[in-house]
């Protein structure tokens, strides 16, 4: 991709903006892109420095792997400088730890607002908090060589980075708790039979792939995708008659709009 001056590039997190498109990139292929407080940090931060002129946000990693999930140092005694350790955070009260928890949060929610689109570009290892960072986004475009894999559960813990509810929609309860309980590995081929990913490719064509997908979704009138999106992020928690109404609704906004009549 053409060399931008970034926006942001700190802990781990690059972020550019060229147009109407933003690329939000893992930086540190040394280790995997393995993840830390402070890169969960970045990624908020990241979601509040995006332009309003951004339409799409393309996430994407260096190196041969995604992410390869929580940074291990995170569950030693000391954990990482400047952060209270795992184990220390395990003997705060219910409201500092649910508190910490939800300031971690705040790297994944962002990238489901409706006036933006986001597409995860996925090589290689995307484990753990790594699979919830791909899960995060609207849409996954995946390398051959992609290994999703949710290892929370067989470590002790449970999938807290906002994953569990996207990954459910996706691939439905059942096969959900049985990739979740096991740790099991998902390969390309399954991630886009399942829906767990929109479109795999060789490893060599991820970029143009996602390129063509970010060009394809520049190509609707802005307004009306940000409608849409919002039409079908709503469609799970209403009725048939209750979508039917939104429908209407929002439909009518958009031919109001076009024929230049306000409310």
């Amino acid at each position: 991709m053409a060399s931008l001056d970034p926006v942001l590039d700190k802990d781990g997190v690059r972020l550019t903006v060229h147009e109407a498109i933003a690329t939000v990139t893992l930086t540190n292929p040394a280790k995997r892109n393995a993840q830390s407080p402070a890169l969960w940090r970045a990624l908020a931060e990241a979601g509040r420095l995006l332009p309003g002129t951004v339409r799409v946000v393309v996430l994407r990693a260096e190196g041969k792997s995604f992410s390869a999930g929580l940074d291990r140092q995170a569950f030693t005694p000391e954990g990482f400088e400047g952060e209270p350790s795992f184990i220390e955070l395990a003997r705060s009260s219910d409201a500092e730890l649910d508190a910490a928890i939800a300031g971690y949060q705040e790297g994944f929610t962002w990238w489901r607002r409706s006036d933006i689109v986001s597409i995860a570009a996925v090589q290689g290892h995307a484990i753990g908090a790594g699979f919830q960072l791909a899960l995060a986004c609207d849409l996954r475009v995946v390398a051959d060589d992609v290994q999703f894999a949710m290892r929370e559960t067989s470590l002790g813990l449970v999938p807290d980075l906002t994953g569990t509810h996207p990954l459910v929609g996706l691939v439905g309860y059942a096969r959900a708790l049985e990739i979740c309980a096991t740790g099991r590995v998902v390969l390309a081929e399954e991630a886009v039979s399942t829906g767990l990913a929109n479109l795999a490719v060789p490893a060599g064509q991820l970029d143009d792939a996602v390129r063509d997908l970010g060009a394809a979704l520049l190509a609707a009138p802005r307004d009306a995708l940000v409608e849409t999106k919002a039409l079908l992020q709503g469609a799970v928690d209403r009725t048939y008659e209750d979508q039917r109404v939104a429908e209407r609704s929002a439909q009518g906004r958009r031919l109001r709009d076009l024929a230049g009549i306000g409310d």
